[in-house]
């Protein structure tokens, strides 16, 4: 029978499928027990979201009952802690991970693939925050079924001292905050960006977020001053770029990237959204190739997307049988998994600095 120093060494040298290194260069086992015939080995993956783990029990059970025709049964055990930057902590945000997702033209499911990101992340076990800062067209209290205005309450911080915190909206779990909220259905907002800007800090700043592995930023479409202001703000963990596959579309996503290089936000790669015949196939695939950037996956142009977001029940894509429901959540699993290769493997993107 195999010591458990033994099936240290051997586990260990197993290369995680996703990001291709050792389970001991990713500090990912956390325990070996022996009883008997048998063998448990406990393994902490970087994000609930991990796709497919049963490949790595598949590996582990392989390499030990190889090694050692005496052992009866692996059993593989999992856990998960997300890593994160935790850039936010200078503004008091308790978000492991910040995800912007933006587009270069507006009409392209942005904010649709942005809740959905958000509700997936959940639907896979993760703590998730979802904040609106599509400022002159907020959609996502209509998406998801919300009308509940934020209350202002006052809470302790930990030196004991009282401030007042906005309460996001909690949608089974997951926290919103949206102008939306705030404005009638018919009513614009025309400002200037020192004014977008200060929205933006205090939706940041001044919501009671909690404890969160992902927040999730539906940004307004183009480019500009949210952004701008975000790479100020905070070390964005990265950015998913939405785009239609037609080539009208990927002129314009293509923009979106070449913002987010110039305020040093990393791009975590490109979804397609609305594939099909309509619009077509393989645009956004193609152009993330050239780009070298990580295609995310694609969302089919498909009704049942279109009528729950008109409903508000754009989360019952999650909890429902749909067609859409695992090409989402395989999107989802490539954005977590971006984001841990980053932490893990990648050196860290310089911030920005703006005088």
């Amino acid at each position: 029978m195999l010591s458990e120093a033994e099936v240290l060494q051997r586990v260990g040298g197993i290369k995680d499928p996703e990001i291709g290194r050792s389970l001991n260069d990713l500090s990912m086992i956390k325990g070996v027990q022996l009883a008997g015939s048998s063998v448990k080995v406990k393994i902490e993956l970087p994000t609930p979201a991990y796709p497919q783990r049963e490949r790595i029990t598949e590996a582990v059970r392989a390499i030990l009952t190889q090694a050692d025709p005496a052992i009866s049964a692996v059993d593989v055990e999992y856990s998960a802690v997300v890593k994160g930057l935790m850039s936010g902590g200078a503004i008091g945000l308790r978000a492991k991970n910040v995800i912007a997702v933006g587009s270069g033209k507006g009409g392209v499911g942005k904010s649709t693939v942005a809740a959905s990101l958000a509700f997936g992340l959940k639907t896979l076990g993760c703590q998730v925050g979802l904040m609106d800062a599509d400022v002159y067209g907020p959609s996502i209290p209509h998406m998801i079924g919300s009308i509940d205005r934020p209350a202002a309450m006052k809470v302790r911080t930990e030196s004991g001292e009282e401030i007042e915190r906005i309460q996001p909206v909690s949608i089974d779990g997951l926290k919103v905050i949206s102008m939306g909220y705030f404005l009638k259905p018919d009513q614009a907002v025309i400002w200037r960006g020192p004014l977008l800007h200060r929205a933006i800090t205090q939706f940041l700043k001044d919501t009671d977020w909690g404890e969160l592995d992902y927040l999730i930023i539906d940004l307004p479409p183009g480019t500009g001053d949210v952004s701008l202001t975000l790479s100020q703000l905070l070390g964005l963990a990265g950015a998913v770029v939405v785009c239609t596959p037609q080539q009208v579309a990927l002129l314009d996503a293509l923009k979106a990237i070449s913002m987010f290089n110039q305020v040093k936000i990393p791009v975590l790669g490109m979804v397609e959204n609305m594939t099909g015949e309509i619009f077509g196939r393989g645009g956004a695939r193609k152009a993330a190739e050239e780009m070298k950037l990580p295609f995310l996956g694609e969302v089919p142009i498909e009704a049942g997307i279109r009528v729950r977001g008109d409903a508000g029940r754009i989360a019952t894509l999650f909890s429902e049988d749909n067609p859409s429901r695992q090409p989402l959540l395989s999107i989802c699993e490539q954005v977590a998994m971006q984001i841990a290769k980053q932490l893990l493997v990648a050196p860290k993107m310089p911030t920005l600095e703006i005088l």
